[in-house]
């Protein structure tokens, strides 16, 4: 439920907006299977300042390595977002950073996705209690250290990958970025058809090609 009698004071209003826009933008840039359906700066819930409601375009039941980076990247659109307008970060992409750690994670270890680990799972699911895993002891580690590292690495790899990608979104876009971030701190929640279109991205591709081959 939004949370309208918890007030925020303006710059703490002025990071959520770019937060949340910062997200929005990255995940409207990118091909996926969501939409952005609403964005909001109005508190919600116990902890969120903000919010972003996505909805699925169509049911899936499987998802690709590609569409899991484009995942990340937008998690890690609003932690972008705030490096670059206010030049730090704050608490409150922890929970963005939780899930995109989690994602990066799974490729590594479940899903065999990193060329230098190989066609290997290295944990399997375990059961969970309120989302979180409990393996009660009973599901000890079954690789070397070095594998612990190099797991630790590529999970590393990838979150930086993707915020990086998310940042080289926003920064090819900046105005936008700008312009959608105070229309949201004017309006308080953007609808999808207040959010801009596909067409606004049109040097989104070039823009996200060229860092991929730099990276």
């Amino acid at each position: 439920l939004e949370k309208k009698n918890r007030l925020l004071n303006p710059y703490e209003r002025k990071v959520v907006a770019f937060h949340e826009t910062g997200h929005a933008l990255v995940r409207l840039a990118l091909p996926g299977d969501e939409t952005v359906h609403k964005v909001s700066i109005i508190p919600r819930g116990i902890g969120a300042l903000g919010y972003n409601i996505q909805r699925p375009t169509e049911d899936r039941y499987l998802m690709t390595k590609a569409e899991l980076l484009n995942k990340m990247a937008a998690l890690l659109g609003g932690r972008a977002a705030e490096m670059i307008v206010f030049n730090e970060f704050s608490t409150g992409a922890a929970d963005d950073l939780a899930q995109a750690t989690h994602i990066a994670r799974t490729m590594v270890t479940r899903y065999g996705m990193d060329e230098a680990l190989g066609q290997v799972t290295y944990d399997s699911e375990r059961p969970t209690f309120l989302g979180q895993p409990q393996d009660f002891g009973l599901f000890p580690r079954s690789y070397s250290e070095q594998t612990a590292w190099q797991i630790d690495e590529a999970v590393r790899e990838l979150t930086n990958q993707a915020f990086d990608r998310a940042t080289s979104i926003l920064e090819a876009h900046r105005q936008l970025l700008d312009d959608t971030a105070q229309k949201l701190l004017e309006k308080e929640t953007l609808t999808a058809d207040e959010l801009p279109s596909l067409d606004e991205f049109h040097e989104i591709n070039e823009a996200d090609e060229l860092h991929r081959k730099v990276g």
